[in-house]
């Protein structure tokens, strides 16, 4: 597998990640296979791995990361700022990773990948090579 194919095939596995999710705590996938399967469950879930935090702002945090999923998720399928997104995807699974870790163990991490997922992005972020990116676009010099 050449590094074009690598990096195409880690945008789209993290960003697919995140959107998945999304959709999970919409209740867009069949409950039988879901999470949460709803907004209210994924807002208990998060009041679980962030039992730090205030009941009253754990609203706000999850509308929060529910977010920055969507951004990331979105922008890694487009190519858009890839360096900047994947960095900041890693930075994002590291936080859920360890918010996991330090509520309710490694085990859970783990068995999520989401360690694996955090250094995935932060390899994608390392890649220099564009392919099949936004960014080609917009930075393509001008003919003259």
């Amino acid at each position: 597998m050449n590094n074009k194919a690598i990096k195409l095939f880690l945008r789209f596995a993290i960003a697919l990640s995140f959107l998945s999710a999304v959709a999970d705590r919409f209740g867009i996938w069949p409950e039988e296979i879901s999470v949460w399967a709803n907004w209210k469950n994924f807002l208990s879930y998060t009041k679980l791995i962030n039992p730090w935090f205030p009941d009253a702002i754990i609203p706000a945090i999850a509308i929060l990361a529910t977010m920055a999923e969507i951004i990331l998720g979105l922008c890694l399928i487009i190519g858009f700022k890839t360096k900047l997104v994947a960095k900041m995807s890693g930075f994002l699974l590291l936080i859920f990773a360890l918010s996991m870790t330090f509520s309710t163990g490694i085990k859970g991490a783990f068995d999520y990948s989401v360690f694996s997922a955090s250094a995935g992005a932060f390899a994608l972020s390392l890649m220099k090579e564009k392919y099949l990116e936004l960014d080609n676009l917009i930075n393509r010099p001008k003919a003259k």
